[in-house]
């Protein structure tokens, strides 16, 4: 019997219309074999649980097809899932952060005539020390609080607690830093035979992230964005004290590192993240090897031409062990838990230290005096915390990862590279002030449009503009260097420094008091030379200087307002003298062309006003 060509439609979706094709397919080829169309005929029957079975299979392949697309998806898992595979990280909780005062009392003791804190009763608080709200909740301090110590980026504050005969007894030691709403839990893992990608799971609510992992050896296990990535980030402790070169207000050195102990972590749903670590075995890894000409392609398969071999810079040796798995050994996983909306607590609330976490420096110590002195430890939370939030909203994921598609983690622009500088942890130093540009071309010179020039400048102990040191440089090099582009070069080099006074006359309305307008007049011209107001290459617009004072309430007319230049490294200042008289034009002083920044270093001296008459 031949093959008979059926007319078979492909458009049918739902069930009214699978049973009204069946019934036209049936009464078309087969008219002399079944004519009972009625509802009750059991040929119908059969009809119509053909439809209901099309129907279901239609709806389960739309659903599916609609979960592979971001912006129709709707099942929790699978938002997860596509927000990972465009490389965005869903948050599960928002984390509330609040400014904490640390408060302790030193003694007073007398060295070469004049009474001073004595520092050997200076306190130690730990990293994660815990600070406990009124009403339980537990927020977190990751950094290490030193009282011995004071530096433009920690600074202390220093006032006299107690006298007595007009000789102070005490001092009171205030530090701030700031905190976050966490807890630390921790769980273990046991591990037996090697397995290729293994992972673990932590099922909690309001988990934040994971705080670090270490095996029963204690060796370090280390986070990356995926297990391709094999250098991570690694700090040393600056404590080489002989090396000119170095800075010890820098408290640790960025090192990169080759690390075969790694992990991964996704979040799966609101409430489980996974830890999935690599594929290698401990006992026959190549995480070691050093490429070279010959073990470049190392794994390629069956001897396969290496002229016709796509490599990558990731895994150009074509081995698969993407780190090690962890094998005969327990893991213990420290991870954060909290934040959310009832973190953001109200000010004056963060007040229970855990003073498990405080200790003094030294040991041969006055017992009296110390019990008293760590007795003296307080803290408070001045302002309310804030940021506490739930995680994200399933739109929320959508929106932020079609956000991060057009964007990226490495730096294309010159923006990109200064806003990585100043994004660099304050651990491995800070730039205070940073200005990048191409370098400037000669007739005789070519273009080269990948070299970048980063200007930097950092801050000394007093919060003054200072050169950034070797350290510094060397760690923003290191920091930088995750991001650049394969054909960039950027070189780093110092920012100069142009330090001026003001000078500014100004006539007093009959009914007020010279001497407190003049005040007035000062404070509001420290307050505009902030050095953290001010950046490269801005230029000074005398007419600003004569609008603000001449808004200050007592000034009748501003006579006169004068930038003069201060040098000299004898004085306190930059070795670089400018001609401000040169530089001005339409009474706007411009910085040199080289990027430079004004500052007045010492405002209490090189602020001066005068009140003259009419």
């Amino acid at each position: 019997m031949a093959l008979v060509n059926r007319d078979i439609k492909y458009l049918n979706r739902d069930f009214s219309e699978f049973r009204q094709r069946l019934i036209e397919y049936s009464k078309t080829y087969f008219p002399n074999t079944y004519t009972d169309f009625s509802p009750t005929s059991p040929g119908m029957m059969f009809m119509e649980q053909a439809a209901y079975v099309g129907d279901v299979l239609s709806f389960y392949l739309d659903n599916q097809f609609q979960e592979t697309f971001l912006q129709y998806a709707r099942q929790t898992n699978n938002i997860f899932d596509l927000a990972y595979m465009f490389g965005y990280k869903p948050k599960t909780t928002g984390v509330a952060q609040a400014t904490i005062d640390f408060y302790q009392q030193l003694p007073a003791k007398t060295v070469l005539g004049q009474v001073v804190p004595d520092y050997d009763y200076a306190l130690t608080l730990r990293e994660n020390t815990t600070v406990s709200s009124t009403n339980g909740l537990t927020f977190l301090v990751q950094d290490k609080i030193d009282f011995s110590v004071s530096s433009s980026q920690d600074p202390t504050e220093i006032t006299v607690y107690q006298v007595a005969g007009g000789v102070p007894q005490y001092f009171l030691l205030k530090k701030s830093r700031t905190a976050i709403s966490a807890t630390i839990n921790t769980q273990t893992f046991t591990f037996s035979d090697p397995v290729p990608f293994n992972t673990v799971n932590i099922n909690e609510s309001n988990i934040i992230k994971v705080l670090d992992i270490y095996d029963a050896d204690g060796g370090q296990w280390y986070e990356v964005d995926h297990l391709g990535q094999e250098m991570v980030l690694d700090s040393v402790k600056n404590t080489n004290i002989y090396d000119p070169n170095s800075n010890l207000n820098i408290p640790y050195l960025l090192r990169l590192k080759k690390a075969a102990k790694r992990f991964a972590t996704r979040f799966t749903s609101l409430n489980n993240l996974q830890i999935q670590f690599g594929a290698g075995s401990p006992y026959d890894t190549t995480e070691e090897i050093t490429p070279n000409a010959n073990n470049v392609g190392l794994g390629l398969p069956f001897k396969k031409d290496k002229l016709t071999a796509a490599y990558s810079p990731v895994n150009f040796l074509y081995t698969d062990t993407y780190g090690i798995s962890p094998s005969n050994t327990t893991l213990t996983v420290r991870y954060l838990t909290g934040g959310g909306v009832n973190s953001n607590v109200a000010a004056g609330t963060l007040t229970t230290l855990n003073t498990n976490a405080i200790s003094f420096n030294q040991n041969t110590l006055n017992p009296t005096t110390s019990q008293y002195i760590f007795g003296s430890v307080t803290c408070t939370n001045p302002n309310a915390a804030s940021g506490g939030r739930g995680g994200d909203t399933i739109e929320e994921i959508r929106q932020n990862t079609l956000a991060l598609i057009s964007s990226q983690k490495r730096s294309v622009t010159a923006d990109d590279y200064l806003i990585r500088a100043l994004s660099m942890p304050s651990d491995y130093g800070a730039i205070t002030k940073a200005y990048i540009e191409q370098p400037k071309l000669t007739d005789n010179q070519v273009s080269t449009i990948e070299t970048l020039n980063l200007y930097v400048l950092s801050q000394n102990s007093n919060g003054q503009l200072d050169y950034a040191g070797n350290t510094l440089k060397n760690n923003l090099r290191t920091y930088l260097s995750q991001y650049r582009m394969i054909g960039d070069n950027i070189e780093i080099r110092d920012a100069y420094i142009i330090n001026i006074g003001v000078e500014f006359e100004i006539i007093v309305l009959p009914e007020y008091n010279n001497s407190e307008v003049l005040l007035n007049c000062i404070t509001q011209l420290k307050d505009y030379f902030k050095t953290e107001k001010w950046q490269l290459n801005q230029p000074i617009f005398l007419k600003n200087l004569s609008i603000l004072l001449d808004k200050i309430s007592g000034v009748q007319t501003v006579k006169n307002v004068n930038i003069v230049n201060k040098a000299g490294n004898i004085l306190g200042y930059s070795q670089y003298s400018y001609d401000i008289t040169g530089a001005t034009q339409n009474s706007v002083i411009y910085p040199s062309l080289d990027p430079s920044i004004f500052e007045v270093r010492y405002p209490d001296s090189d602020i001066k006003g005068k009140v003259v008459p009419l």
